[in-house]
């Protein structure tokens, strides 16, 4: 009896070593697929890719990657959420702005967007399309939500703690509306429309620093007419 128990103890060990395998496995082609993806985005600098060429580039056939994402919109989803996740770990490692001021916070921001492609094309296709499942719109909200969660330290200089929330949302939609607008912007110097885009950031930056307290309490109460 002692011998069957020890030797169903080491059936289980083995077959959840195995299934441990099975899923480090099928979470190392998702994160190669991944990566082939936003390598194309960011070469081709937009998003008229399709799963063929994220295939050939992950370098599987075009049918093996339909077992790891369903269309080429959950793909999309789950870079984008992979970047927000880097740009989370690279917060507290970053030593060129000490990120404790809402004017450095705010140009670690833009440069961010302004220097990845990648991150900037999956931004602005998540933003508008809003194209996900139900299940990567719970995972999107909660890495969305812990994102905007890095801006309340700095807002907290301004705003209460029950108005950071709302204030973390418009600051990060006003740098992403910045650089959205004038980050292809025609007839311009890259260089030009960059030191355009950081003083916007600065601008943005400064009007929260010094009206975010009196504009979250104007707000409060506020109602949208239906």
């Amino acid at each position: 009896m002692h011998i069957n128990t020890e030797k169903n103890q080491e059936e289980r060990m083995n077959k959840s070593t195995f299934m441990l395998m099975r899923e480090d496995e099928r979470e190392a082609r998702k994160q190669l697929i991944i990566r082939a993806a936003r390598n194309l985005v960011d070469k081709r600098a937009r998003l008229d890719i399709g799963m063929r060429e994220i295939a050939a580039e992950a370098g599987i056939s075009p049918g093996a990657i339909y077992r790891y994402f369903p269309s080429r919109d959950d793909l999309l989803v789950e870079a984008f959420i992979q970047d927000l996740v880097e740009i989370l770990q690279h917060f507290d490692l970053d030593k060129k702005y000490t990120l404790t001021t809402m004017e450095d916070f705010a140009q670690y921001v833009i440069e961010h967007l302004i220097d990845h492609e990648d991150t900037f094309q999956m931004m602005s296709y998540v933003m508008i399309s809003g194209k996900m499942s139900p299940q990567l719109v719970e995972k999107f909200n909660n890495v969305m939500r812990n994102f905007l969660a890095q801006f309340h330290p700095v807002l907290r200089e301004a705003a209460s703690d029950e108005s950071v929330k709302l204030l973390a949302q418009a600051f990060f939609a006003a740098l992403a509306g910045i650089v959205m607008t004038y980050r292809n912007f025609p007839g311009r110097k890259k260089e030009e429309v960059r030191r355009h885009m950081r003083r916007l950031a600065h601008l943005i930056a400064i009007l929260f620093k010094h009206a975010a307290a009196e504009a979250a309490k104007a707000v409060k109460d506020f109602v949208p007419p239906e």
